[in-house]
């Protein structure tokens, strides 16, 4: 459910803007209000598992999350929108990794390793599988819909997870509240400031303000966490290599993809005219692909070991990314969208689960709460700051007249971006992790 509200709206943004009026960088603030919210207050999320228990924790946000879709759905505002999304994106920072830790301590060795699959694989093709949804939904009725889908599953999940499931053991603690807040408002100031200069240029004032404000904010952050009791990211977990890389190439490898989908969809239905249907079912591709391998990798796992895999996963998205910079009118989609969408699937599915594996192998089971919140905010504050380059990269580089030429050529320039993001990711792959298999 929360892997698909990641995307489900994508599809869905053509009728949204022109529902509710809005720009391209308030288009952006649909998806980034919701990862803003989700990846700032994960690590809070986790904690609040450990210590008031993961299946209450799990419960809760998954009804808070109910009731903000609904909220959503009867949106006639624009600010109202952004509003409910940060509602969901709260919720779901609190019930995601109550989810993943309650796996991480009932599974041991490579039932571990089989759970894990299965939860990517969930998590992955819940993504994907959203892109879908949002055509079909937005086809056959409005894209109000996107948001009402999750009020019967969220209803049915929060009656069932008190029967089906087994509370854990509390540990109780201080919350550090003010390094959740300022990690939220420091990365919310540095994804606004990225948008406005992607509208306004590198000259506008409140966007110089705004970085200016998310480096303070940052810095007080690893401040405050240097000297709390019990800090929402103990700094700690940022000093094994491995661990450390892999929440590094985490965070890069969803920039680079997330921000490709946002395009992505524009493309299809501004370019080549698809309507929200065909133009989410055009993904399906990258759904299946991405799920094969997602079931494939614990196989291939003990064989070859966490970081060959991780560097083949980045090195196949970063070639996909580099062949959307080529994209024209003319390729359609079989010679020009087929092929990349393919790459990127197989790509994200390949490297995915096995960070999460090498996150979670070194961590005692007591931090596996923390440790899989902190996973979870670097995949999506990456997810939002990608974004927003991309969009920054996007409007610099379509400055002039809004002509076809125009759209394609910020597109080129956005995929590059994408690209670069991708390399790096390969490079911290390459360079840094030295998992044994």
């Amino acid at each position: 459910m929360i892997g698909v509200d990641t995307t489900i709206v994508t599809v869905a943004l053509p009728r949204i803007r022109d529902g509710l009026g809005l720009s391209t960088g308030g288009l952006a603030w649909i998806q980034n209000s919701y990862m803003l919210a989700f990846g700032g207050l994960l690590l809070l999320g986790g904690r609040a598992g450990d210590a008031f228990g993961r299946r209450r924790v799990f419960t809760a946000g998954v009804a808070v999350f109910t009731a903000a879709s609904l909220i959503g759905g009867f949106a006639a505002e624009g600010w109202w929108l952004f509003a409910a999304r940060a509602a969901q994106g709260v919720a779901a920072a609190f019930a995601a990794p109550s989810a993943m830790a309650l796996i991480a301590t009932q599974f041991q060795g490579q039932a571990r390793v089989r759970a894990l699959s299965v939860f990517s694989a969930v998590t992955g093709a819940g993504a994907a599988v959203g892109m879908i949804a949002g055509g079909v939904l937005t086809e056959a009725g409005s894209w109000r819909w996107v948001f009402f889908v999750n009020v019967p599953a969220g209803v049915v999940l929060a009656l069932l997870a008190p029967r089906v499931l087994a509370e854990t053991e509390r540990r109780p603690g201080r919350f550090d509240i003010a390094g959740a807040a300022a990690s939220t408002a420091g990365m919310t100031a540095l994804v606004y400031a990225l948008i406005r200069v992607g509208a306004d240029g590198w000259d506008d004032g409140p966007a110089l303000a705004a970085f200016g404000a998310a480096a303070v904010l940052l810095a007080g952050f690893v401040a405050v966490e240097r000297r709390a009791r019990q800090p929402v990211m103990p700094l700690w977990l940022l000093t094994g290599r491995d661990r450390a890389a892999s929440y590094l190439t985490q965070f890069l490898l969803v920039a680079a993809m997330f921000g490709a989908l946002f395009f992505l969809t524009q493309y299809l239905q501004q370019v080549l005219g698809y309507g929200p249907l065909r133009a989410g079912l055009a993904f399906l591709p990258l759904v299946a692909t991405q799920f094969v391998a997602v079931r494939t990798v614990p196989r291939l796992l003990p064989r070859l070991g966490a970081r060959t895999l991780v560097v083949a996963g980045t090195a196949v998205v970063g070639a996909g990314l580099l062949w959307l910079t080529r994209l024209s009118p003319e390729d359609g989609y079989a010679a020009g969208l087929l092929g990349p969408l393919l790459l990127i699937g197989a790509g994200v599915g390949v490297s995915i689960m096995p960070l999460n594996a090498t996150v979670l192998a070194s961590v005692e089971p007591e931090n596996a709460g923390v440790a899989s919140g902190v996973a979870q905010a670097m995949l999506w504050s990456g997810a939002s700051v990608g974004s927003a380059v991309m969009v920054t990269a996007h409007g610099s580089a379509a400055s002039g007249p809004r002509d076809l030429g125009d759209v394609l050529s910020g597109m080129d320039a956005a995929y590059a971006v994408g690209a670069v993001f991708a390399a790096a990711a390969l490079l911290v792959a390459l360079l840094v992790m030295r998992v044994p298999r």
